[in-house]
């Protein structure tokens, strides 16, 4: 159906000033970032670009620079490489599993699968602390801190929900040509899943770069901090500078942005999948 101009401009308002609402704290983060800490929580003048500088990003990288405090560099690059180890080996390992659970035969496949769907519903507040009590001595490590989020249930969910709409004659016509599972799976699956795989990457990436809790519980050791954690610790300092806060908070935000920037095509062509087929 042809929408009427007036429609249309009634959705392009309100998704508009739905756009603006949610913009807006990002543009209050990053203009309060470069202005003095006095200014920040001045009400709406914190959205004036007035008084802009760098002198907060310089102050923060300043504070994080020697053994005692750990370096910046140093937590950014823990939370990097925990969060690249987690997003592949969890599309590795879950997009596997959901194979295994939706395009295979075997006994008992049900059962299994219904399982992965009730872990979905569990909290990992409820286990956080049988696991560490599990991994006591593990703490202060860098892989106690990737290892036990690399197999996901909501992962498995999503990667199953896509492999259930492919088509099974082309695994038929694979298997026709002398293909085995592995190949199949490698050669024929994986290429045509892109979308669910961006999703999948966003998604574990955002929940891992974001992480909090498990580090609190688990890390001490300023050699192996996530920036999150690291970030709790520096807004506690008294006097909160609340200008380096936001400039702290734009430097941990950034490479999020790098990320859904380098998947957001194969994101949206999978969003836009799932709602043609809802």
């Amino acid at each position: 159906m042809t929408r009427s101009p007036l429609r249309r401009f009634l959705d392009h308002a309100v998704l508009g000033a739905l756009a603006f609402l949610f913009v807006l704290p990002v543009l209050y983060l990053v203009m309060g970032s470069f202005k003095p800490s006095d200014q920040v929580l001045s009400g709406l003048t914190g959205f004036l670009p007035t008084h802009l500088s760098l002198d907060n990003y310089r102050a923060v990288l300043s504070s994080f620079d020697s053994d005692a405090t750990g370096y910046f560099w140093r937590f950014m690059g823990v939370s990097i490489l925990l969060s690249t180890v987690v997003v592949l080996g969890g599309l590795i390992v879950n997009s596997m599993a959901a194979y295994g659970l939706t395009r295979l035969k075997w006994r008992g496949q049900g059962v299994v699968f219904t399982v992965v769907l009730l872990l979905m519903l569990v909290p990992f507040e409820a286990v956080a602390v049988p696991l560490f009590y599990l991994f006591n001595n593990e703490r202060n490590t860098l892989y106690i801190q990737a290892v036990p989020f690399i197999a996901n249930a909501f992962s498995v969910y999503q990667f199953a929900t896509f492999f259930r709409a492919v088509p099974p004659s082309i695994e038929e016509a694979a298997r026709i040509d002398g293909a085995g599972p592995w190949r199949t799976f490698f050669a024929i699956v994986v290429p045509m899943s892109k979308p669910v795989f961006a999703s999948v990457a966003i998604l574990t990436f955002l929940t891992q770069w974001g992480s909090f809790l498990w580090p609190v519980l688990m890390v001490s050791d300023p050699a192996v901090r996530p920036l999150p954690l690291e970030m709790s610790v520096f807004q506690g300092q008294m006097p909160v500078d609340w200008g380096q806060v936001l400039a702290f908070g734009v430097l941990l935000v950034l490479p999020v942005l790098v990320v859904f920037a380098f998947f957001q095509r194969w994101f949206v062509q999978g969003v836009a999948g799932s709602a043609v087929k809802g």
